[in-house]
């Protein structure tokens, strides 16, 4: 059922957040540091572990990973705009710093295509 991979993430995600605020407690930074991310990756531990999904019916299972292919895209998407309004208030060099970021790895897709290719062409 849909609704366990509802409370899978629900658990992971306060179980992220106060493992950030923890972990921003002990160095010293009133804030949550990588609560999301932690809760990201307790969500794929939860779905990747197989003794995990032997123990539930595969409506459940289905419903975790459905929830789990959702929670990933979301959370980026909302970290990245927080990034971009971070770096647009901070000043000009956050902003050339992360349109330099963007522009070289762009630049690397067509060298990781020629190397996935090459790859390819050996097996």
């Amino acid at each position: 059922m849909v609704i366990y991979g509802v409370g899978i993430l629900a658990a992971c995600m306060l179980a992220g957040v106060i493992l950030g605020d923890l972990l921003g407690q002990l160095i010293g930074v009133k804030a949550n540091v990588g609560g999301v991310g932690i809760a990201m990756l307790l969500l794929i531990w939860a779905v990747t572990v197989s003794g995990f999904n032997k123990l539930l019916e595969p409506p459940t299972a289905a419903g975790i990973n459905f929830w789990s292919a959702m929670y990933i895209p979301i959370v980026i998407a909302m970290a990245a705009k927080q990034n971009v309004v971070a770096a647009v208030s901070s000043g000009w060099l956050a902003i050339v710093a992360g349109v330099a970021a963007v522009a070289i790895s762009f630049a690397m897709i067509p060298m990781l295509s020629r190397l996935a290719g090459k790859s390819e062409d050996l097996s």
